[in-house]
Order: structure tokens, then C-alpha cells, then sequence
């Protein structure tokens, strides 16, 4: 078998372990799991970790499960949660299950004959799942004492809101499951992000209780920027994985806007670059990082991966466009392509043209008409690619992209597309 561990271990995904995976990964085929929580209808970036795990694992001859919580998921695992989750109906949980599948599809390959990618929902076996049963098989094998040291279980005990026995149960409900997937596939292994390191565990214990079985755990880092801020969380929220709730253009700006300090790490994470390929965009960062080429393929790869070739080349086009000179010579057909991910808004036609602090105000660029002032005027503000640096500024039809429309841009992120609305014909 290819070395699994090793591979993770250079890209820096192992954070703690059970003794004896390295033994066991590189010994024999392994089946091995991770759990994805259907509390939302799309995946995030920070879910790309575990997904390119499960990924490294096929890669590596293993055999890779993933779970979708269809069953735990109308719990919701307490882990790194301050206050409980608010609970789901069924219908929302299947739907939320079925826009997860093919999303993971994107990684995994579920037709392989050598070793095959399952996709499978615990509802399968929870949700047929009697109480009493539950207490008496399950149950009696953990101790009040042990769930209670939980980190998870902890803070939530010292924090106001308390926690409510449904999400204190959730552990031994991840712990049923692994115990089912090693009924049903044989399967010895546990992987997840730090914070699970006691849900697995308690899996583990299971199986050696009731089976008499081995299984081992490997958990990964949980990330924050260089910033020290979450990973994945922006000013406008969550980066999703669905492009309906962010676009692909956005989706690549994310990670083009990446810190120097976390180019190299995240390439690690995110792509299947070598080492050597890594390495080298490393180097690059370090001797010319006004060049950006870390970023750049970072950008390029994760967005291939999650949302293909198309909307890379689709991206690259827009930022060449956003960031580049001038842009109110060029025929407006060709400017709405590039920015068809961006936000745009309509307004009338005006004689006098529109006051470019208002529409700043309108777009939501600026909080307010003084806070548009104060960008504009601080040389924040660009039309059509063009700084603008007067508070009173008005844009006219001549100043207009074909008569057309406006790109408006905040700093070097944020943009605004503008359309002038066609007259009507009178009568």
C-alpha cells in the first residue's frame, strides 16, 4: 500500500493518533470514515479538509467512506458549539443530504473497483433505532464520568445555555455508528477534524467493548488565518461549496486573497500538488510575493476541483478584467460576461446622472452617504477601473460602459455592477 500516513503527515493533516495507524495504513487495504454534517444544504470550505483526506485515502489504495448525518444530523453534535443547534425537520435533512452528495461525488470516486468510495447515511440504522434498545446495547458501555470530561460537554455545562440531553447523547450516537460501519464494511479506521478526537475515541471503545475489535483514530488540525480568525468565515460569512450561495468568482477571490503566510500551508491542505510543486510556489512567495503565484494556483486548483475547468477560466478572465486598467472603452456585453458572478443592481435613467456617493450607498459599498464620502475621498472608490477621489462625483450616461452600465469597486475586493434601465416606450 501506498504510505497514507505519510502523505498527510507532510501536508501537515495529522494533528493526533491512535497507536498503530501508520502500521495499519501501511500494512493492508483500510477502510476508513468520515461523518458530514447535513445541518446546512451545502458544505463549506472548511469541510474541504476532511474531503481531501478521504480523497488521499482512495488515492492511496484505501477504501474511503463518508458519512452524511441524515440521522445525527436532526441532533447536531454539540462540538465547538457554544449554544445548542436549532433542530431540523426530516424534509430538510434530505434535502440538505441529497445537495451534499454530489458535492463529495467531486472528490470521491464511488465506481472504482479497487477501492471503492462508499456514500452512506446513518438514518440508514438510527432513525430505526429503539430507545430502550439503544440504552441497553449502547448505553451501558459509557460512563456518565467520561462524557462528562468531554471538552465539548464541558463548556457547554459552564457556559448559560447549559446543554440539553439530546446533544449530551450525540457522542454515543457518532460511537454507534463506527460500530455499524465496522459491522457492515469492515471498517477500522475513524478520521475528522480535532475537535471529534472524543467522539471517535468513544467509537473505538464500542467496538473493542461489544466486538472485541481494533480500530484506530487520526485526527486533523483545525484551522484559523494568519489573522488568528476562523477559516472560511469572510465579511459577507460563510464561503459555501454550492455555487448558488457563492458564486464561483467569489469562491476563487477567496483563496486568490489568501496571506502569504498561509499560501504554502493551505496548497498542502486543499490541492493534490507534489511536494516539489508546492515547494517551488513556496520559494516564489518568499523572493516575489508582489507575484502572487502560490495564490494563484491555489485559487486554480481548489476552484477546478470544486466547481471545474469552466469556472476557473471563467474567474481568471473577470480578475484579469477587475484588476486590470481602464475598462469603459470595452463593449458592455463583454464586461457583463466577465462579471456575471457580480452583484449587480438596476437604475432609471436620470438626465442629470446619479451621484456616485448614492449609488455607492444603494450597492451597499458604503454604510452611508458620509461613510461614501469618506471612501471616496480617502481614493477607495473606483468607476470602471478608475479611481475617483470627488466627494460630489456624478456619473452621467457618457460615462457609462456603452451607455450601459457602471463597475463599481470598493478597495481591491469588493464590486458593484450597475445597469442603467432601458427607457420605455411611451404609450
Amino acid at each position: 500500500m501506498q504510505q497514507l500516513f505519510d502523505e498527510l503527515e507532510w501536508r501537515g493533516l495529522v494533528y493526533d493518533k491512535t497507536e498503530g495507524v501508520r502500521e495499519a495504513l501501511g500494512k493492508e487495504q483500510v477502510t476508513g470514515y468520515i461523518g458530514f454534517d447535513p445541518t446546512a444544504p451545502s458544505l463549506h470550505v472548511g469541510n474541504l479538509l476532511v474531503m481531501t483526506a478521504l480523497a488521499h485515502m482512495q488515492r492511496c489504495g484505501h477504501c474511503p467512506i463518508a458519512v452524511v448525518g441524515g440521522g445525527t444530523g436532526m441532533i447536531g453534535d454539540p462540538s465547538g458549539k457554544t449554544v445548542e443547534r436549532q433542530l431540523l425537520t426530516v424534509e430538510q435533512v434530505e434535502k440538505n443530504v441529497k445537495g451534499i452528495r454530489g458535492q463529495l461525488a467531486r472528490f470521491l470516486d464511488f465506481d472504482s473497483t479497487s477501492a471503492p468510495a462508499r456514500l452512506v447515511n446513518n438514518a440508514e440504522w438510527l432513525t430505526t433505532l429503539g430507545a430502550v434498545g439503544f440504552m441497553r446495547d449502547v448505553g451501558k458501555h459509557f460512563t456518565v464520568n467520561a462524557m462528562l470530561a468531554k471538552d465539548s460537554v464541558k463548556r457547554r455545562l459552564e457556559s448559560d445555555e447549559g446543554i440539553t440531553y439530546t446533544e449530551f447523547s450525540y457522542s454515543l450516537l457518532q460511537a454507534y455508528d463506527f460500530l455499524m460501519l465496522f459491522d457492515r464494511f469492515n471498517c477500522t479506521l475513524q478520521m475528522g477534524g480535532s475537535d471529534q478526537w472524543g467522539n471517535i475515541t468513544a467509537g473505538m471503545d464500542l467496538i473493542r467493548r461489544v466486538r472485541g475489535g481494533r480500530a484506530h483514530g487520526l485526527v486533523m488540525p483545525l484551522i484559523t488565518t494568519a489573522s488568528g480568525t476562523k477559516f472560511g468565515k469572510t465579511e459577507a460569512g460563510t464561503v459555501w461549496l454550492d455555487p448558488n450561495l457563492t458564486s464561483p468568482f467569489r469562491f476563487y477571490q477567496f483563496w486568490l486573497n489568501t496571506d502569504d503566510i498561509d499560501a504554502g500551508r493551505y496548497l498542502r491542505y486543499f490541492t493534490f500538488l507534489d511536494r516539489p510543486a508546492i515547494e517551488q510556489l513556496e520559494e516564489a512567495t518568499r523572493t516575489s510575493p508582489a507575484s502572487r503565484q502560490a495564490q494563484r494556483a491555489l485559487a486554480r486548483e481548489v476552484t477546478r476541483m470544486v466547481h471545474g475547468e469552466e469556472h476557473v477560466v471563467r474567474a481568471e478572465r473577470a480578475s484579469s478584467v477587475l484588476f486590470g486598467e481602464d475598462i469603459s472603452t470595452l463593449p458592455a456585453d463583454d464586461v457583463l460576461a466577465v462579471f456575471d458572478d457580480v452583484p449587480s443592481s438596476e437604475v432609471a435613467p436620470e438626465p442629470d446622472g446619479w451621484r456616485l456617493a448614492a449609488l455607492l450607498v444603494e450597492s451597499q459599498l458604503a454604510k452611508s452617504m458620509a461613510d461614501a464620502a469618506r471612501l471616496v475621498a480617502g481614493g477607495g472608490i473606483y468607476v470602471n477601473n478608475r479611481r475617483v477621489t470627488d466627494q460630489r462625483a456624478r456619473l452621467e450616461v457618457g460615462d457609462a460602459i456603452d451607455g450601459r452600465l457602471f463597475v463599481l469597486r470598493k478597495g481591491a475586493k469588493q464590486y458593484h455592477v450597475v445597469k442603467i434601465a432601458r427607457k420605455l416606450p411611451q404609450g
